[in-house]
């Protein structure tokens, strides 16, 4: 490396190629959150502060394995509001039950999922993560048909179908032929369970047992014993 000896008084530099290495830094570096008062697109993150009214949605969830229902409250917040940039993201969720069995647990959860959401970023990872716990005990069948492998999973359908009705999530769309082929199945089941006989219709609530005096299934359970509805009957006298 070769000396260079300096006659002059220096008055001045610059630094070659440091213009365009800082523009550089500048492209890959992403925009920060800002304030809709500097003109820029307000994005998620957890230094956004809680404005005074959030938007919400409540949905009741009531499981076989529990006497009382849960309801699980998320709550959003609307960034860039009015702007081409409007974008409704997850801020907040709460679940109360009557169950104090669940209570601690529900606390941890409820906590965790808001800091996740208050995070920003994809948060649609959840969705799966929910979706694949499974209780020792065995699942579920929900009244539509469809099995639940546990309590948690089903609050994962519950924060996909919140996150699919705000934009999150692409909407859940079943092809044509997938859809007919569902329905033709469907109809196929029915058919093969329907009874031919006489005694396949019954004008007695689902689920009633048989009687004991008249041998009719009529018997349900009412006031705290087995009442028929047939004849009367009860065991409470």
């Amino acid at each position: 490396m070769s000396k260079t000896r300096i006659d002059r008084r220096i008055v001045g530099y610059r630094v070659e190629g440091g213009e365009d290495k800082g523009a550089a830094r500048k492209a890959d570096k992403p925009a920060l959150p800002r304030t809709e008062a500097d003109g820029k697109v307000v994005r998620m993150h957890e230094k956004l502060e809680r404005p005074e009214m959030l938007l919400g949605s409540t949905y009741k969830v009531k499981t076989p394995v529990s006497d009382h229902a849960m309801y699980v409250t998320i709550n959003d917040i609307v960034l860039n509001q009015g702007t081409e940039h409007e974008q409704r993201r997850p801020f907040e969720i709460f679940i109360n039950s009557k169950n104090l069995d669940h209570y601690q647990w529900i606390v941890a959860l409820t906590r965790l999922m808001s800091a996740v959401f208050r995070k920003g970023g994809d948060v649609t990872f959840m969705v799966d993560e929910l979706k694949a716990v499974f209780d020792p005990r065995g699942g579920y069948w929900q009244p539509g048909g469809q099995f639940m492998p546990s309590i948690i999973a089903e609050l994962g359908h519950i924060v996909e179908k919140h996150l699919r009705s705000i934009g999150l999530l692409p909407a859940d769309t079943v092809g044509e032929h997938k859809r007919k082929l569902i329905e033709q199945k469907r109809k196929e089941y029915e058919e093969s369970q329907r009874q031919q006989d006489a005694f396949a219709r019954s004008e007695y609530p689902a689920g009633a047992q048989l009687c004991s005096a008249c041998h009719t299934t009529a018997a349900v359970y009412m006031d705290g014993c087995m009442t028929c509805l047939a004849c009367g009957d009860s065991k409470c006298g």
